[in-house]
């Protein structure tokens, strides 16, 4: 699994000043499980250091201008961004990290200069970032700084698995049963962000129009990523694990139903972690041997030593 990262961010001194931004999450975490392509427009055009450049917005078109001798580098940033986001579409990535607030990798809150000023609004995009959105809106993507909020992080990470995950099924070929079984596994993951999302993306999978299986897979693609890039909260969550407690409710007695429902409960009110809840409908699952809850996404989306469910503030 590949994903695009800012070059600076893994520690690559190649920012204008020629030092670099290691992000700890994104060396020491995302690199044990994804390879990391670094991209780096602005090394890559202007060369390591450089004078630094400022979003502009001369008579309402936003220039790119460096800062000292205000030359307007517009045209060169374009293009090698351009190159680089087809380069990033055909390396098959699965998510892009980039750097925070930079005039060429910040994806919201860029600074947006009044022209020959010092005034600025947060309101931009960075040049590479929009060309890479522009061309793969539904790849999931985040910055640096955003990762450092456990909700954000947690939601990335999921949205991310699953992007994976369908490249995956799509690149074998798969049949309708095939699909059948994919969307079943992903029920409850897609059920915790919105249930229109999975009665729609059920209608597809029913195909009651016969359509041909390329293309009903083409629009469960398109639907089933717009499905992960919301984000889950609290309250979808919580009765996504009362469905699956439905499962055995009538197999376990009172003690151990009143057990998991105030493990739910606390969850839903910020005293304990989902994984607590978890792996408490884990021991379950395992013991009445649920194949239909043991192939279920949600409860286990990603690699457990991520230790993303471990924290109250993954979840809103």
């Amino acid at each position: 699994m590949k994903i695009g990262v800012s070059s600076c961010l893994l520690g690559t001194q190649c920012r204008y000043d020629g030092a670099g931004s290691k992000d700890g999450f994104v060396v020491n975490e995302l690199a044990k499980y994804f390879e990391l392509v670094p991209y780096c427009p602005e090394a890559m055009v202007f060369g390591t250091p450089r004078e630094s450049i400022r979003l502009v917005d001369v008579e309402g078109e936003i220039r790119v201008i460096s800062n000292k001798e205000h030359k307007d580098v517009t045209k060169e940033l374009e293009d090698i961004s351009e190159q680089l986001a087809l380069e990033a579409f055909e390396e098959n990535l699965c998510g892009f990290v980039f750097k925070a607030k930079s005039p060429s990798c910040g994806i919201e809150r860029v600074k947006l200069y009044e022209n020959n000023s010092n005034m600025c609004e947060k309101k931009a995009v960075g040049l590479f970032a929009k060309a890479v959105i522009d061309k793969q809106p539904l790849l999931p993507i985040e910055e640096d700084g955003r990762l450092n909020d456990p909700w954000l992080k947690e939601n990335f990470l999921m949205q991310i698995f699953a992007f994976s995950d369908l490249q995956k099924f799509l690149d074998n070929n798969p049949s309708f049963k095939d699909l059948v079984e994919f969307h079943t596994s992903y029920k409850y993951l897609v059920y915790a962000k919105g249930q229109e999302s999975y009665k729609h993306l059920g209608s597809i999978v029913a195909n009651h129009d016969k359509r041909e299986l390329e293309s009903v897979l083409e629009e469960y693609k398109i639907a089933f990523l717009r499905a992960i890039s919301q984000k889950g909260n609290i309250n979808k969550t919580y009765n996504v694990l009362l469905h699956i407690f439905g499962y055995f409710k009538k197999l376990i007695n009172a003690d151990e139903k009143e057990h998991i429902l105030t493990a739910c409960q606390e969850y839903k009110d910020g005293i304990i972690p989902l994984i607590a809840v978890v792996k408490l409908l884990n021991l379950y699952v395992k013991r009445f041997d649920d194949k239909y809850l043991k192939v279920q996404k949600f409860l286990n989306p990603y690699p457990k030593e991520l230790a993303l469910r471990s924290d109250v503030k993954a979840y809103k």
